[in-house]
This record gives C-alpha cells, sequence and structure tokens, in this order.
C-alpha cells in the first residue's frame, strides 16, 4: 500500500486550496504553519473530498513505517502535529476513502506513539459524553452510507445484551461540533466521508430485539435481519471465562448470567454442580427455546434444584428483574453479563448499579468483550473505557489476552459468518476481563 501512502495520492489536485493548505502542513510536520491555520474552525478535520484524507491522516501518514532515517526531531514534531490537531478538533475517527481511521493508519505503519495518541483522544471522547450521557456505539464505518452500529459485546445483541458492538459498540461517540473549546464546526461540503456514527439501519435497540424473530441455526443465533446474536466460534471463548469465574471448579458456586442466547455458558456452568443457578433473559423465542421437550434447562431443571428456586429462569428485561434480585438480597459468586441490542450505557449501568449489591466481597464477575471488536482502535478505547468505570464501581479488572483462531473467522459472508449480516469479530486478540472488588 506503499504507493497509495504517497503525498500525491492521498492529497488531490481537486482538493479545495483552504483544505489543501492544512493537509500540506500536516504532511510536513510544519508545526507552527498548522497552529496559524488552525485558527479558522473546522480546519482540523477537514477532508479532502476525493480521498477523504484529514490533517491527522495526513500527519501520521507521512511518517511511513519505522525506519533507521527516523531521527527524535522528525517524530517529534510528528507527535506534535498530532497533539495540536487534537486540541483543535481532530476527529480521531474520522474515515478515508481506504476506510482508515487515523489510528488504523498508525497501527498499520507501526508507530505505536501516534496510535497510542489517537487512542487517548477517543478515551477522553468517550469518557466525555459518558458525562454527559450521550453514549454512542462506535461503529466499524466500513461504508460511507451504511454505517454500523456495535452493541456492547460487539455482537449486533441478546435481550441482555451480545451487538456483544453493537455495541458499539459498540462504537464510541462523536464529539457534536458547535466551532467552540476547539470542537469544529461541520463541514457541508465534503459529503462523502463521514465519521463512524450510527446509522438507522443498524440501530439495534434492544426494544426492536425483543420484538425480532430468531433462528437458531447450526452453530449460530441470527435475528431476523441476519444480525448475529450468539455463535458457536465463541464457545471457546466462554470456556475461558467459566475458568476464570470459576479457578478452582469448587462445586455449590452461586451462579448469576444474563443472556442466555444459545446457552453455550450456562450449560458449562451447570457441569459445576452451583448450589444456585439464576439465568436472566427477555427475548421470547429465546424462552420458547428454553421451555421446549429436550431443552436442558426446561422445567425438569428447575425441578431438580437442591432446594426451591436454585435453578430459575428470570424471564424478563435484566434491567428490572436484577432490581429484584437486589430487593430479595440475592448474591452470587459469579456473575456474567452477555446482552444484545443494548449499548455501552447500559453495561456501564450494570457495573455501578447492581454489581455492588448482586455479588460476594469475594466474587468475580466477567462480560463478553466484543466492545468495538470490528476494528481495532475501537477495541483498544473500549478497553480502557471500561477498565475506568470498573474502577469508578470499585472493581480491579485483569485482563487476559487470548488467541482468536481467525480461519473461519476472516471474510465477511464466509466460513462462520455465511448466513450473517456483517462480522461484529475482526481481532485476532480477545482481552477476556475478570472483575474483583478492590481491596
Amino acid at each position: 500500500m506503499a504507493d497509495q501512502d504517497s503525498i500525491s495520492v492521498r492529497i488531490s489536485p481537486d482538493c479545495p486550496p483552504d483544505t489543501q493548505q492544512v493537509l500540506t502542513a500536516a504532511w510536513a510536520h510544519d508545526v507552527q504553519t498548522v497552529k496559524k491555520l488552525l485558527d479558522t474552525p473546522g480546519r482540523a478535520s477537514c477532508q479532502d473530498p476525493k480521498t477523504g484524507e484529514t490533517p491527522l491522516h495526513a500527519a501520521i501518514r507521512s511518517c511511513g513505517a519505522p525506519s533507521e532515517d527516523d531521527t527524535p526531531e522528525d517524530l517529534e514534531a510528528a507527535k506534535q502535529t498530532v497533539y495540536e490537531l487534537l486540541l483543535w478538533g481532530g476527529i480521531w475517527n474520522d474515515i478515508d476513502n481506504h476506510n482508515e481511521t487515523p489510528g488504523c493508519v498508525a497501527s498499520r505503519l507501526g508507530r505505536t506513539e501516534l496510535y497510542n495518541l489517537c487512542v487517548e483522544a477517543g478515551v477522553r471522547a468517550e469518557m466525555l459524553f459518558g458525562l454527559l450521557d450521550g453514549y454512542e456505539e462506535l461503529s466499524s464505518g466500513e461504508e460511507e452510507d451504511d454505517e454500523e452500529m456495535e452493541d456492547v459485546n460487539g455482537h449486533v445483541e441478546d435481550a441482555n445484551g451480545h451487538v456483544e458492538d453493537g455495541d458499539e459498540a459498540p462504537e464510541l461517540v462523536v464529539v457534536e461540533e458547535d466551532g467552540q473549546n476547539g470542537v469544529t464546526e461541520a463541514i457541508d461540503t465534503q459529503p462523502t466521508f463521514q465519521r463512524v456514527s450510527k446509522d438507522a439501519e443498524w440501530d439495534v435497540k434492544s426494544e426492536t430485539y425483543l420484538r425480532s424473530k430468531l433462528t437458531y441455526l447450526d452453530g449460530k443465533l441470527v435475528d431476523d435481519d441476519g444480525n448475529g446474536v450468539m455463535m458457536a466460534w465463541e464457545t471457546d471463548l466462554m470456556r475461558k471465562s467459566v475458568d476464570a469465574l470459576l479457578p478452582r471448579k469448587e462445586p455449590g458456586k452461586r451462579i448469576l448470567n444474563i443472556g442466555f442466547g444459545m446457552g453455550i455458558i450456562d450449560t458449562m456452568f451447570a457441569e459445576t454442580k452451583p448450589s444456585r443457578h439464576h439465568i436472566i433473559e427477555a427475548h421470547p423465542e429465546v424462552l420458547g427455546h428454553i421451555s421446549a421437550p429436550d431443552s436442558k434447562f426446561g422445567p425438569a431443571w428447575e425441578e431438580s434444584a437442591p432446594e426451591p428456586g436454585a435453578f430459575k429462569i428470570y424471564r424478563g428485561k435484566w434491567q428490572e428483574v436484577g432490581q429484584q434480585l437486589l430487593e430479595e438480597g440475592q448474591v452470587y459468586d459469579a456473575i456474567y453479563f452477555d446482552t444484545f441490542g443494548e449499548d455501552y450505557s447500559q453495561l456501564r449501568i450494570f457495573f455501578t448499579n447492581y454489581i455492588p449489591g448482586l455479588l460476594d466481597s469475594r466474587g468475580i464477575f466477567g462480560f463478553f468483550n466484543g466492545l468495538g471488536a470490528d476494528r481495532k482502535i475501537c477495541y483498544d478505547i473500549y478497553t480502557k473505557v471500561a477498565e475506568l468505570h470498573l474502577a469508578d464501581a470499585g472493581l480491579d479488572v485483569d485482563w487476559k489476552v487470548i488467541d482468536v483462531d481467525m480461519k473461519e473467522l476472516a471474510e465477511d459472508g464466509k466460513g462462520e459468518w455465511e448466513g450473517v449480516k456483517r462480522r461484529y469479530w475482526t481481532l485476532d486478540k480477545y482481552r477476556l476481563p475478570t472483575c474483583t472488588f478492590l481491596g
């Protein structure tokens, strides 16, 4: 892609002079000129109408891959240029005509310091919008007019949440643009390239999901739009999550799982012989699947409990059932959260409003971590944001990095994704969270 990264390709002949001026100064890491040009609102996020190049893209792309020709002075100039652009409203998740954000370019070129500056900008934006109650899931931004929304966990999600993406991203927020305090005005003269944002087609909200028709196919659960709610490829991640939540495999533990889906993790939990195993599920079709005569978790399973109510399917939204469990004084040794059709704000609410009352003081909490998992920079940002919010809730998190076999996951519509609308997972590493109370 080296030729495609040249200045002659990235700054097109048709680029408006004002935009070309900023892009050229950013490309040259001419910090003083960049500062002067950024006095005009909107300059930090302007884009070449043909290539989608922004000043942030240009400042990072011009560095190329690390080489022996690099000098400390050149690298410092690049960092200062990127810093100034971010300070004046450069958008860390704008995409170009190659579907790359500035952070994606930095990652591809191996420019770790510049990549980290983009990640830090994304974290600041998400934390700010969290304070303003303005979460939006980070989308992959793969198409300019068909941008995708991720749910909490990266799937597009189950009544309890798998876009575990999505989320979100889930998808992190895009700063509203008003021209004040370093935030840029919208540039309506460049309609081709749009920031990563939600699209109505991908806006899989909880209520919409709960009304949707689900289909259990071979190794996957999909909604009537073809969104993957849960898939069998996640089984290894679920097994490792059970190992993290119940490290000594002792029988008699109290377990709560939110989001049944295909029943993968609940089957594993049941094998540990818990003294209490509660499951929250809201989707009517999943509940019908659970009640089927051949289900492992139907009435016979509930009746086999060591005491009445110890094995139970709670039918309803976790927000309501969770409140009921809190009022009953229920406490668990292990809690797992894996829902679909909810954004990151709901997962954060679970961190802060439910875990402190439901988790035993020595208990362990985990969740399916598909946050922003269709783009590396989004995944890295959500990792940091979740860690900060978990700390706010009094929880420490340990991330275990697990290799993901991408052989059957690498291409849209093929392998594991056959019959699924989009890939909610594109990464070869999974960060498994193990959360315990601080201290």
